[in-house]
């Protein structure tokens, strides 16, 4: 459980992070979607961060370890956001075709939950 001000305050800082990273995908030039081998090797180090986490972790509690993840999950997953965006935007070197619309916004809502879950991670204080 966490506490109801944590909550709030992630949630706004998701909404903040998610309309600043649609807005710069509409108006950069830079083009996310030619990088997907470096998201990709990025999210591979956050899984095996997680695996040695889930095992160091249950023997002795290391908070600033487990902060280090949360901040690097949210970071990842806001770069996943653009590159979606960007995806489904068309215009770059890869996009989605019209068939796929469903596909894309699906990703983008699961790239929001784990923003916010990993914010969530960072900033919650949990209710005893």
């Amino acid at each position: 459980y966490y506490d109801t001000k944590s909550v709030l305050l992630c949630l706004g800082i998701t909404a903040l992070v998610c309309l600043s990273v649609t807005i710069f995908s509409f108006q950069t030039k830079f083009d996310f979607t030619s990088y997907q081998g470096i998201l990709f090797v990025m999210l591979m180090v956050l899984f095996f961060g997680g695996i040695i986490l889930a095992v160091i972790l249950p023997y002795k509690y290391v908070p600033w370890l487990h902060a280090i993840y949360a901040l690097l999950g949210a970071i990842i997953f806001t770069m996943f956001l653009a590159f979606d965006t960007q995806m489904l935007m068309g215009n770059r070197r890869y996009s989605l075709s019209p068939e796929e619309y469903i596909f894309g916004a699906l990703n983008i809502y699961l790239d929001i939950i784990y923003i916010f879950s990993f914010l969530l991670q960072f900033f919650g204080s949990s209710q005893e």
